[in-house]
């Protein structure tokens, strides 16, 4: 049988998500979505849309949930940008502002999307070594030939750099797009898009799956200059008008105006997360100081692989990263109290045993 697949195709190492399992019951602490429900207010506009607009194509430029985030930002609606989930626009970054064979920046722990992109479309990664202690050394960053790419606060380690030391890499890269993705800015960071005015070569991305618990709506938003978010825009209406579903609209809309809601369970979160990082530090964890709305740990005397495995027996789901450097860390989403302190307690009993 002839193979009808094109070299890359063929060739190409996709990105691995995090399990989903349907054999049983677990608790999932390995996809880094909000252990709480949306807005009550999501499910409200939601029960009451019109179904027959189902019918209808959604508005291509999103103009009303454009409004909201231009809104709660003070931007101007020129300079944002919606996509079908914060991957979209930075598959959409990768193509928009970079050419074939060109170099691109980030560093050699961090979203592994980063990788699969550059492949795809044939550029040229340069991976930047993290610390010892898994941070960015913006000093690496500084004076490149080409664009960057940093997640911050960062995948997996959670670890975040502060606002000044963003400004630094942008001072420094005048000639160069930065592109900080902030999926994980919520939970205890400052967003770099203040400085969307200052600097024309800055595009800040965020999403809603994390924060706003619309992970299953796909959404996500860049911020930027016009010329940016022109260059955005270009590569869209170039492969899909219709990126956003009406009932995808009409959620984040209200996730955005509920702000009450929005605040309770991010700190929730952070305050689980903060308690979290005691209990497992007096388990004899090694424990990241992550901002984000996961831990990263290892465990001195029981390999990450093992754990992992010996959780998921035990109906927990946490993230094993099986690569160079970080494979002796499980990377672990903060659930609810109640989850958490069930993880806790079956660490007692794995590491016990």
């Amino acid at each position: 049988m002839k193979n009808f697949l094109s070299d890359k195709a063929k060739s190409i190492e996709p990105y691995t998500p995090g399990e989903q399992p349907k054999d049983k019951k677990y608790i999932k602490l390995n996809t880094n979505e909000s252990p709480y429900p949306p807005s009550p207010n999501v499910k409200k506009v939601i029960t009451e849309s019109s179904f027959d607009d189902l019918r209808l194509y959604p508005d291509p430029n999103v103009s009303d949930l454009k409004k909201e985030i231009s809104k709660l930002y003070n931007i101007k609606e020129n300079n944002i940008f919606i996509g079908n989930g914060s991957d979209e626009i930075l598959a959409f970054s990768f193509m928009a502002f970079f050419n074939r064979g060109d170099k691109v920046y980030y560093p050699n722990i961090t979203y592994s999307f980063y990788s699969v992109y550059s492949s795809l479309f044939d550029l040229n990664e340069q991976k930047i070594p993290l610390k010892d202690d898994f941070t960015i050394d913006i000093n690496n960053y500084k004076n490149l030939d080409s664009g960057i790419f940093i997640a911050n606060p960062n995948a997996p380690t959670g670890l975040l750099l502060s606002l000044k030391e963003i400004e630094e890499i942008l001072i420094n890269n005048k000639d160069n797009i930065v592109i900080i993705d902030e999926a994980y800015i919520d939970f205890g960071g400052e967003s770099a898009y203040k400085l969307i005015d200052k600097y024309c070569n800055l595009l800040v991305i965020q999403t809603f799956s994390k924060s706003r618990a619309l992970a299953g709506m796909r959404l996500g938003f860049a911020i930027g200059d016009e010329n940016l978010i022109q260059g955005l825009k270009n590569i869209k209406y170039s492969f899909n008008s219709y990126t956003i579903n009406r009932l995808s609209i009409l959620a984040a809309i209200e996730a955005i105006k509920d702000k009450k809601y929005f605040e309770e369970s991010v700190n929730k979160i952070i305050n689980t997360r903060e308690r979290m990082k005691i209990q497992l530090k007096e388990l004899d964890f090694k424990v990241l100081d992550s901002k984000s709305n996961f831990l990263f740990i290892s465990h001195k005397n029981m390999f990450a692989e093992k754990l992992y495995l010996k959780l998921r027996d035990n109906g927990i789901l946490v993230r094993y990263f099986k690569s160079n450097i970080i494979d002796n860390y499980i990377r672990v989403t903060i659930g609810t109290d109640e989850e958490m302190d069930a993880f806790i307690k079956k660490l007692k009993e794995i590491l016990k045993s």
